[in-house]
């Protein structure tokens, strides 16, 4: 089983990349782990806020292929990191199917997206931006890999 980070759009923001690839570095020693971000789309100023979702939504979609798709959305379960830890037990205790979390565009999900969907986690009740989400959400996955091995980097 592998663990993917679907993103849309590049990683632009030094900072935040480097933050990114210290924590894909760290979860690589816990479970396979894929980072993809798929292109922003090009030209979007003549597109509606709802075209542009259906367009990334296809592509969300083909990329994740047959993994279980979960979405980081604001209306997503929130959890504190040991419940987010032992709901990602879980989730590998029952194998199967590859994971794909989901980070969307500036304009969420598509229907389609969300149809597909079979849950949706909530890092805050606070926006963050989409660039910066890819950072924290790594962070969260390593903390949660570290909690259920008994390692002593969350403190609580």
């Amino acid at each position: 089983m592998k663990l993917i980070l679907l993103t849309v759009g590049k990683t632009d923001v030094s900072w935040v990349r480097e933050g990114l690839q210290l924590y894909v570095g760290r979860l690589q020693h816990y479970v396979k782990f894929d980072l993809r971000e798929i292109p922003e789309l090009k030209g979007t100023s003549a597109l509606s806020e709802e075209l542009i979702r259906q367009k990334e939504g296809a592509m969300i979609l083909k990329e994740a292929g047959n993994a279980e798709i979960i979405l980081l959305d604001e209306r997503g379960n929130q959890y504190r990191s040991l419940e987010f830890a032992s709901w990602l037990q879980d989730r590998l205790n029952r194998g199967g199917r590859d994971i794909c979390f989901v980070i969307g565009g500036a304009y969420g999900f598509s229907r389609e997206v969300y149809e597909k969907a079979s849950g949706k986690v909530s890092l805050s009740k606070m926006t963050f931006s989409h660039q910066m989400v890819r950072t924290i959400f790594a962070e969260q996955l390593y903390r949660a890999f570290t909690i259920i091995k008994g390692e002593p980097y969350h403190h609580e």
